[in-house]
């Protein structure tokens, strides 16, 4: 979220230097800085044997598969966040959430937090959000994410783990 008019006194912010963060807006009547925030979403690839969960959402990719996704509630953790995503877009149950890093898509201001997580149990239903979503082989799903760059990157980071995890 970037900051355009002051949230106490609705005046417009001007930018001030705060320090090592560089130029912020800044509220000179409330003496206030509002430094912009990034909005927090989930990505999570959901994992059962050598397949992956996919899904298609137009709305998001047009000629493209994706993972799960979506966005944190404030008073919400990030790993409930996870679970929840799932159980709503899916009617899926999943564990062993493991953390795989961060991405950014800075026209969108996301802080794409990834996981992967195994599946425990549920028959897919899926939501009204989702048109279509089915398991895939994992060695495929690269291929059928072409306009999702952070699901790829999820997908490879994956795929890391899960050979990582072979070599042990």
């Amino acid at each position: 979220m970037k900051y355009k008019f002051c949230p106490l006194c609705g005046r417009e912010l001007v930018m001030r230097d705060s320090w090592d963060e560089g130029k912020v807006p800044y509220c000179p009547i409330d003496d206030k800085m509002y430094f912009d925030l990034p909005k927090p979403c989930v990505v999570v690839a959901v994992i059962k044997g050598n397949q992956i969960l996919l899904m298609k959402q137009s709305y998001i990719f047009k000629n493209s598969k994706v993972l799960v996704s979506g966005y944190v509630a404030n008073g919400e953790s990030v790993e409930n966040t996870v679970i929840r995503e799932v159980k709503e877009e899916t009617g899926l149950t999943v564990n062993n959430l493991k953390y795989l890093g961060s991405d950014v898509v800075s026209e969108s201001e996301l802080l794409m937090l990834t996981f992967m997580a195994d599946y425990v149990e549920g028959e897919i239903n899926k939501s009204k959000e989702v048109e279509w979503v089915d398991w895939s082989n994992i060695d495929d799903a690269i291929y059928q994410m072409e306009e999702d760059e952070v699901g790829k990157r999820v997908v490879k980071k994956v795929l890391q783990n899960i050979n990582k995890d072979k070599r042990l």
